[in-house]
């Protein structure tokens, strides 16, 4: 299963970049192979300064070892190996009239000393980050998403659009990081999926990405904005960098299991403002932004 899903992740990876750079016009994505010294290693790409895309990511990595003493109690396990790999993607847009977008799929194995597998899951999903509401991207996101759920299981959509609308909230702001998408973990086999069906899930949530996110991104791309708005996303992007750093576990994961520092924070935009006590005109597009984030909206 490993080996299946780190080819997959692979073959996504170009998938994907390849649609961004045609996208985006003018940057490429530049590469960077690297090796954990514990054992395995990535492949990060990153696209900066471009038309469209002002930062991103799309990074892949499989790293494997000897279980971290902190992961070790995380989990309740005692002299643990693991492996782990996964696609983890960001795009930071120039405009602000363009969402962010953030999508993640990973796969995780723990050993016995005897290199015997003891548990095994996938996880991932992916959300939508706007900085100006437009309710019809919102409605197009989840459709693809829930399109993708309802290929495997009626209850999927709902269960981890709530995970998502749940785990990427920030409490400290008691308001959600952005529109929401979804969200699983922990996905094992059971009497009703195995592991090739929660593969064959995951891959084809990994498969709606492109499709999910690229329209909205065509569709707004060429809109103008002012520098006043340009302020708003730099404010609101800071919302985002406080999520990834104070709450996400994934970022606690990586630097945890002594991750790559740069492919770890390659998800923080390049431009961003903290105002002290900053609060949105009454009535402004703005201020509805923040309205819908205060509770989670059900788009589909």
């Amino acid at each position: 299963m490993k080996d299946k899903f780190y080819a997959y992740i692979q073959t996504l990876q170009d998938t994907i970049t390849s649609k961004l750079e045609e996208v985006d016009g003018k940057a490429k994505f530049k590469e960077d192979i690297w090796k954990r010294p514990e054992g395995g290693g990535g492949r990060t790409r990153v696209i900066e300064n471009g038309s469209v895309f002002e930062k991103g990511g799309v990074n892949i990595s499989g790293v494997h070892g000897e279980l971290p003493k902190s992961m070790q109690q995380y989990f309740g396990v005692k002299n643990a190996d693991f492996f782990a790999c996964g696609l983890s993607l960001v795009l930071h847009p120039k405009s602000p009239m363009v969402p962010t977008v953030h999508a993640n799929w990973r796969y995780f194995e723990m050993y016995d000393k005897e290199g015997n597998i003891i548990d095994q899951w996938f996880g991932g999903g992916q959300d939508l980050t706007p900085y100006y509401l437009f309710e019809e991207d919102g409605k197009h996101f989840h459709t693809i998403c829930k399109k993708a759920c309802d290929a495997h299981n009626p209850e999927f959509y709902s269960n981890y659009k709530k995970r998502c609308d749940d785990y990427f909230w920030n409490s400290h702001r008691n308001e959600a990081r952005g529109l929401g998408g979804l969200f699983f973990d922990y996905c094992k086999a059971t009497d009703t999926m195995q592991m090739e069906d929660w593969y064959n899930y995951v891959t084809e949530v990994g498969n709606s990405f492109l499709e999910a996110y690229i329209p909205i991104v065509l569709k707004r791309k060429e809109l103008s904005y002012s520098q006043k708005q340009r302020d708003w996303q730099e404010i609101r992007r800071g919302r985002y960098v406080e999520f990834n750093l104070v709450h996400d576990k994934g970022t606690l994961f990586g630097l945890k299991t002594n991750g790559r520092i740069e492919s770890i924070l390659m998800s923080l935009p390049p431009h961003v403002q903290w105002k002290y006590d900053h609060h949105p005109e009454k009535g402004s597009q703005e201020e509805k932004l923040i309205q819908v984030l205060q509770s989670p909206k059900d788009w589909v």
